[in-house]
């Protein structure tokens, strides 16, 4: 069996829970993964058999996919530069609304272009959640969902906060007050001069947060408070046919980057199933995410 050729970018949380994944995959291998050059070094002392470098993949052969574990800002960036040498990719991108909608139909646009599929947002919030969203609106048309995140640590969020200036280290915890309604409470270490409440504005102003009750600590060790647990209590209630008092309940406590890394790899094996472009998982054939015969699949899961 072919087993598609892929290249991490990024290896941060994620990156490190996308290669268990991949090492776990019957139909994939990793053959580099790309780094800043200053991390390459101490990548290389962990780990022997696998190619490290910064950007220049020619000495890699052929690469199918690659599956950017990087900041969501820095998706736009980063995706055409493997789409424009025909290499699929796949990212967690996780800004929900008008700015997703943008990236999938810039990534589409240089996706066609090059004969390469850009798969977005395909972590479990957007992504595999959206999926389960989709299934609630077709069991009933008519009804409210709400979407509860936690309580537990926001990657998206933290990496935001790492880039307001002036802060050294950052966690952001996601906490469900109820009916799809969150409270951000965000924990930094300053870097020596900066002053707390100008940071804490910052934080505050920026887009991740401008919209949620967000409250700002500042602690003197970031690390003594992280724990990667997250969640998501879905709800719907409404109605099918003309029959009213349908409730649904989607309720999942995991590991933040191990989740997300495993979508992220399923998402990879479909983007070699699909036409040029881009997409959104919840237009991706949910039978292209699994390994092996489709056949197979249809005979166990129906």
């Amino acid at each position: 069996m072919y087993k598609f050729k892929v290249i991490i970018v990024g290896f941060g949380h994620v990156g490190r829970g996308v290669l268990d994944a991949l090492q776990e995959s019957p139909d994939m291998e990793v053959v580099g993964i790309i780094e800043l050059p200053h991390i390459i070094k101490t990548i290389k002392e962990e780990i022997k058999n696998i190619p490290i470098i910064d950007n220049d993949i020619t000495e890699l052969g052929k690469v199918d996919v690659a599956i950017l574990s990087i900041d969501s800002r820095k998706v736009p960036e980063i995706a055409p530069i493997y789409l424009q040498q025909g290499i699929n990719t796949v990212d967690a991108f996780d800004i929900h609304g008008e700015s997703l909608m943008q990236l999938r139909e810039d990534l589409g646009k240089v996706a066609r272009k090059y004969s390469a599929v850009s798969i977005i947002s395909a972590g479990w919030d957007p992504g595999s959640d959206s999926i389960i969203r989709a299934v609630l609106e077709i069991n009933t048309p008519k009804g409210i969902t709400y979407v509860n995140y936690g309580p537990g640590m926001s990657m998206g969020h933290t990496v935001a906060v790492k880039a307001i200036e002036g802060v050294k280290a950052a966690l952001s915890m996601t906490i469900p007050t109820g009916t799809g309604v969150h409270r951000r409470m965000v924990y930094v270490e300053l870097l020596d001069g900066y002053d707390y409440k100008s940071v804490a504005e910052a934080i505050k102003k920026d887009d991740y947060f401008a919209h949620d009750e967000t409250h700002v600590f500042q602690v003197e060790d970031v690390e003594a408070l992280k724990d990667m647990g997250h969640g998501v209590l879905m709800e719907r209630k409404g109605v099918s046919g003309k029959t009213q008092n349908q409730l649904f309940r989607f309720d999942m406590r995991i590991n933040n980057p191990a989740l997300t890394a495993q979508v992220l790899v399923a998402v990879a094996r479909a983007s070699m199933r699909q036409l040029p472009g881009a997409y959104t998982m919840v237009e991706i054939p949910v039978l292209d995410l699994l390994p092996g015969d489709k056949e197979e699949w249809i005979r166990k899961l129906v």
